[in-house]
């Protein structure tokens, strides 16, 4: 730290500055510093600084899966709001399993980490208690927790569902079954809203529902869509899916059996992927703010790291509802 001290003509001081706090060092000397960090190829010791000066400059981020395009978004906001600030994000991936995030919550605190940011609030006591005795922000976030560790930021996945399939059974498309893969928690809610939806007006049926513990997939959808049609002896004149893909599985086994979309058969999704809007015709989903949840749960956790008064961080929203906006389109016979 002294050489680059030297050859960018500033003090150590300065360089501590710049590599642990830069967004309150101007352009010019940040410039410097790190000319003369490349000119040197010095490397900091994030672990020696953070022995020193009781920060590790670390956010912990606990994600379902890293395969899954649904997270890319989160992840963008979270990147993008952190960067700037000098923290680094320290990614776990805790494959939809509760016991491996226990495991990942476990490994990343003791990392020191200053924040955590976890998928939903489905946790095991273990690392509910964990969480609660590590004294850092932590934000749960993708779904609205009844009773958050700290902080939380989501929508309620159960009134999305009712609502869109509310929607659905008063556009006349009253023989409704309901897709569902991998059956995680938040699966699980989407399931109880269309239960409840189809329930208020006399609907529902047990044989229209086809679920599977199986990882979520376009060709999962065309296959649960065969399942149910046997199943529901070819009742059902719609379908309500948990994700886009299984929609876009289910769209495409009804070219591929001639059953003609939304005439004799209505699919709706749900986060509303790229792709749902661009085949033929347009899915219905539900509009997921992914990103933005991203970006608010960083500077949720941020916000409270640099409130040097703790009374000023009691007094913050700790409870966001991100919200969701419901997609209507060609594929439940809305017209453009």
């Amino acid at each position: 730290m002294s050489d680059v001290a030297e050859l960018a003509g500033v003090s150590a001081i300065t360089v501590s500055r710049v590599i642990n706090r830069p967004e309150k060092v101007s352009a010019v000397v940040k410039q410097k510093v790190f000319s003369a960090i490349d000119s040197l190829g010095y490397i900091p010791n994030h672990s020696a600084s953070a022995l020193a000066s009781s920060r590790s400059g670390v956010i912990g981020v606990v994600i379902p899966s890293l395969s899954n395009s649904v997270f890319n978004d989160v992840l963008k906001g979270i990147y993008e709001v952190t960067g700037p600030t000098g923290y680094h994000v320290v990614l776990a991936d805790s494959h939809y399993s509760p016991l491996e995030e226990e495991r990942m919550v476990r490994t990343l605190l003791g990392q020191s980490p200053e924040a955590m940011i976890i998928t939903g609030g489905n946790q095991t006591e273990l690392t509910r208690n964990m969480l609660l005795g590590a004294g850092i922000p932590i934000v749960q976030i993708m779904e609205s927790v009844d009773e958050p560790i700290d902080m939380n930021v989501g929508f309620s996945h159960r009134e999305a569902a009712f609502e869109v399939v509310s929607k659905i059974v008063a556009a006349g498309y009253t023989k409704l079954g309901f897709l569902g893969a991998r059956m995680d928690s938040r699966a699980q809610q989407r399931l109880q809203g269309y239960r409840n939806a189809m329930e208020a007006q006399g609907l529902f049926n047990d044989d229209w529902v086809m679920t599977t513990p199986r990882p979520s997939s376009i060709a999962m959808g065309g296959e649960l869509f065969t399942s149910l049609m046997a199943k529901s002896e070819g009742e059902c004149n719609a379908v309500f899916c948990v994700n886009d893909d299984l929609a876009l599985g289910t769209l495409f086994e009804c070219q591929r059996m001639y059953i003609s979309v939304p005439d004799k058969m209505a699919i709706c999704g749900f986060n509303d992927i790229e792709a749902s809007a661009l085949v033929n015709p347009p899915l219905s989903s539900v509009r997921v703010p992914r990103y933005d949840m991203g970006v608010t749960a960083a500077q949720m956790a941020l916000r409270v790291l640099s409130d040097d008064d703790n009374s000023a961080a009691e007094q913050h929203n700790k409870i966001v509802d991100s919200g969701y906006q419901i997609m209507m389109r060609e594929s439940t016979g809305y017209k453009k």
